[in-house]
């Protein structure tokens, strides 16, 4: 028995200093990570920017969990586009940086808008006469369209280009709803408003795929002419290229041959390749910047002048952002905080104009038209100008439409001038192969048409009265961007009809004014605001790796992610479907301004 003691405590004091040790541990490295946030880096002379091209990039970025930093998996959080950027311009600025070195790897963007800015900044880089070169395993199609503004573009003899064309096919459950008993009721204006067909279809409609197919052609050809450019190959060339054969399988020494390559090499000759441009001896090191090197490098730009407030709007437009297990995740704009904040730089006399950058394929009418209403309020005080990012459509439209100018990326998708309402109705589920019936009294002919629309066998009426709301609905969206674009209702909906737009096309509809960058929209709301010297502040201001410790009530937190994952993996091709079905029965009452689904790119 004594033994038995001896051997308990000894298990409990191994616990508890393991326990201990890791705490210390723990704490060690978020002191370190704190140090490193303040900290700046001091660029050594004749210095190499390593950008790494793998993992998503979205459009903004956000801070890790210090839990993934002290486990050392940092290297797998998303990258923001604004850092990206904003490291290119240092780079390009800082003498001691001679050049870039492109790492290509299975890089997910957003969206084409997204990978065209990446390449237009790199682009600009190369003005400095500084030199590029890009070196990968594998490219990706949209990591190689990136990587083709490089100087030189090298591959790993062995290695692949994925170049086969843009498209792609979407899903359909209808078969499954039908197998369950469950059927979804839609009520929509606009022809080419396609969100609901994956819930009321088996196939695509005829003019879904007719506005894909022009989308799709768009930023192919695109696409084409610009990676034409950097490779002096044709476009017709390339486009040859990926018709006659799946460039991913390819023998590696014919992406020579066709120009997408300069040379084969393996990773020691790359080496010596940097060497040489950077005019050192073979046995010497390369001082190399990563990404957080570069973001920790104090900018030569200084904070002169008055402010211009860039308000970052991304994500889906929400209510509200309360998190729960099955919500999805990802980044959203709530339509009352975001209000709120539009408010708040109306009434801040430091701001002389605001810049709204928007990146959204829309979501809640509701909470869409609260922050429209906002825009109005700081239009009413102060210059706005919209600056769209990787989309601005439906709801993103929306509350895009009263600025006083619109700048789009030449790839940003926008239009979906449409709106929708879509219901799920259980009955041939619950009654009819569970058997549960359904009785009761009321005082008026519509007092439970919220449950007959989702569990009654006939609810026809109801649906004629939330057809009749889409329908208000839709006029009423009409006349907001008819009031914001000085363009007739009718005007509006010849080009409206729920239909996706590129900005190359928008242009000519008068959707958009211009196109152009952030960088464009931020001169142009000086120069609507009468400034000669500016500088720029983001807002709202980045959650910080604190956030993930002790989440606010509207923000996730590190543990609901880590289950979402879990989620994914566990239900695989059910998960989607589910979280589809879950969203609807939690938001299908309300009126919904949102285009279809979002076009990451790879």
């Amino acid at each position: 028995m004594k033994q038995f003691f001896k051997m308990t405590l000894a298990t409990i004091c191994g616990i508890a200093i393991f326990i201990t040790v890791m705490g210390f541990f723990f704490v060690i490295s978020l002191l370190g990570m704190i140090a490193s946030d303040s900290a700046s880096t001091k660029v050594k002379e004749n210095s190499v920017f390593v950008l790494k091209l793998t993992g998503s990039v979205n459009e903004r970025s956000e801070e890790g969990s210090p839990i993934d930093a002290v486990l050392g998996m940092g290297d797998m959080e998303s990258m923001g586009l604004d850092d990206l950027i904003s490291s290119i311009r240092k780079a390009k600025d800082e003498e001691e940086v001679k050049g870039i070195y492109l790492e290509g790897g299975v890089a997910s963007f957003d969206s084409p808008a997204t990978a065209q800015q990446l390449r237009d900044a790199l682009k600009d880089f190369k003005k400095s006469g500084k030199w590029i070169v890009a070196y990968a395993d594998q490219y990706m199609q949209a990591t190689y369209y990136v990587a083709s503004v490089a100087d030189k573009i090298y591959l790993n003899d062995g290695g692949s280009i994925d170049l086969k064309g843009l498209g792609g096919k979407s899903e359909y459950y209808k078969g499954l709803y039908d197998k369950l008993g469950i059927k979804y009721q839609a009520a929509k204006v606009g022809k080419y408003k396609s969100y609901v067909e994956s819930n009321t279809r088996t196939d695509m409609s005829e003019y879904d795929r007719e506005q894909r197919q022009v989308m799709y052609n768009g930023i192919w050809n695109y696409w084409l002419k610009e990676i034409g450019e950097g490779r002096k190959v044709t476009p017709e060339a390339l486009n040859q290229l990926a018709n006659d054969s799946i460039m991913a399988f390819a023998d590696s020494k014919d992406y020579v041959k066709a120009k997408l390559v300069d040379k084969l090499m393996f990773p020691e000759e790359i080496k010596a390749e940097i060497k040489k441009r950077l005019k050192i001896d073979n046995d010497d090191d390369i001082n190399q910047l990563s990404l957080s090197d570069m973001l920790n490098v104090k900018s030569k730009k200084k904070d002169d002048g008055e402010k211009i407030a860039v308000y970052y709007a991304y994500g889906s437009i929400v209510d509200n952002n309360t998190m729960d297990l099955l919500s999805g995740g990802g980044h959203n704009i709530v339509g009352k905080t975001t209000a709120e904040d539009l408010r708040k730089l109306a009434d801040d006399e430091d701001v002389k104009a605001v810049v709204f950058r928007v990146n959204s394929g829309g979501g809640s009418a509701y909470a869409s038209e609260q922050i429209r209403h906002a825009i109005k309020l700081v239009k009413a005080k102060k210059p706005v100008v919209v600056s769209m990012g990787g989309a601005a459509a439906s709801g993103g439209y929306w509350i895009s439409s009263p600025a006083n100018y619109i700048f789009a990326e030449p790839m940003t998708i926008t239009g979906s001038i449409g709106i929708f309402g879509l219901v799920p109705n259980f009955s041939g589920l619950v009654q009819d192969k569970l058997g549960i019936a359904f009785d009761g009294v009321t005082t008026n002919k519509y007092s439970d048409y919220e449950t007959n629309l989702v569990l009654g066998k006939d609810n026809t009426a109801e649906m004629n009265f939330l057809q009749t709301s889409i329908n208000r609905g839709y006029q009423n969206f009409l006349d907001i961007v008819s009031e914001g674009r000085g363009m007739k209702p009718a005007e509006v909906d010849s080009v409206g009809q729920g239909r996706v737009w590129l900005a190359t096309d928008a242009v000519k509809i008068k959707l958009v004014d211009k196109l152009g960058s952030l960088d464009d929209a931020v001169k142009k709301a000086a120069e609507l605001a009468k400034l000669s010297e500016y500088h720029t502040e983001a807002y709202p201001g980045k959650g910080s790796w604190m956030d993930q410790l002790f989440p606010s009530d509207n923000k996730g937190t590190y543990l609901d992610g880590k289950i979402q994952e879990e989620l994914k993996t566990l239900l695989g091709e059910m998960y989607e479907p589910l979280m589809e079905l879950r969203q609807t029965v939690k938001d299908g009452n309300r009126i919904q301004a949102r285009m279809l689904e979002d076009i990451r790119v790879k």
